[in-house]
């Protein structure tokens, strides 16, 4: 018999926009510093976590070019087996993929916060908030953010973060259908790494303003086609993170389908996909957490 409040969990991983993003230099170790707006948006992975007496941690079912042990998912639950002193419990994951890779969406890394926040549960391993973002950040800069849950402004290689709170939206979010390579995107020679230091008081003057954006509209036909189209269609583009997602702010749910029914069958060859979304101050995850009678976590 389990002897544990709680033996299961469905959470959501959501996606996140970059609101603004600069590079402002590059450590010495490589890292790049950066300044950067993240907000949430309300569409999501699912990740349903069932606790097991066999002591094991399994993931179901395993992404296309990526080895298990090599999802950020299961490397997060690594992490934490190592701290299960007061139990044995292994765990069952299965992982609905709905959000793109390599879409700038911070997708792998919500996933694996999220696997962090429900195992913390789980596991009773009673770790809070600050404990699992430092356990985070050794899987990824965007991990932490996604661990507090809240709108942020960030600094540093991305793990300083300043909670904060900015206008929730509705956008179009266009997914070209490439997926863009940030290690070689952050290693390109022509990617700009001195942008001036702006005092996040003045954020509202740089929003949608990125980094990444003209030389991945050069290097991905997708991503250009895309702003091409957006751009007829009256709108303006934004990109975030990396790539290759594109976003444009929309004034209500019923433009904003209406524009996406209008989404070409292809962009550069390459098949598109397009959400109507709103952003949040607040993770779904955190929301979903909170929600939960059952839940035993630690905000602290």
């Amino acid at each position: 018999m389990f002897n544990s409040p709680l033996t299961h969990l469905i959470l959501p991983a959501p996606a996140k926009l970059n609101l603004m993003l600069h590079i402002t230099g590059q450590r010495a170790d490589g890292y790049h510093q950066l300044q950067t707006l993240f907000q949430f948006l309300d569409l999501h992975d699912e990740l349903t976590f069932q606790l097991t007496q066999d002591g094991k941690t399994t993931l179901q079912p395993q992404l296309a070019g990526v080895a298990v042990e090599d999802n950020l998912i299961m490397r997060a639950a690594r992490l934490l087996e190592p701290l299960r002193s007061n139990t044995n419990f292994g765990v069952e994951i299965h992982l609905q993929k709905n959000l793109p890779m390599g879409g700038g969406l911070g997708a792998g890394s919500s996933d694996a916060a999220t696997t962090l926040l429900a195992l913390n549960q789980l596991w009773q391993l009673g770790l809070n908030l600050t404990q699992l973002a430092k356990l985070g950040l050794q899987l990824g800069a965007d991990v932490p953010v996604f661990i507090f849950g809240q709108t942020a402004w960030a600094e540093g290689i991305g793990e300083i973060l300043t909670p904060t709170k900015a206008e929730e939206a509705v956008y179009l979010l266009v997914f070209p259908g490439c997926h863009c390579d940030t290690g070689k995107l952050f290693s390109h020679p022509n990617l700009p790494r001195s942008t001036p230091l702006i005092d996040s008081k003045n954020i509202q003057q740089h929003l949608g303003e990125n980094d990444f954006e003209p030389l991945v509209r050069q290097l991905y036909p997708a991503v250009e086609a895309a702003f091409t189209w957006l751009m007829a269609e009256n709108q303006q583009p934004y990109l975030t993170g990396s790539g290759a997602s594109v976003y444009c702010r929309m004034a209500s749910k019923k433009q904003a389908k209406t524009l996406a029914n209008k989404l070409p069958l292809s962009f550069a060859g390459l098949k598109p996909r397009a959400w109507v979304t709103k952003s949040s101050n607040q993770s779904s995850a955190h929301i979903k957490l909170m929600a939960d009678k059952g839940s035993l976590f630690n905000f602290a």
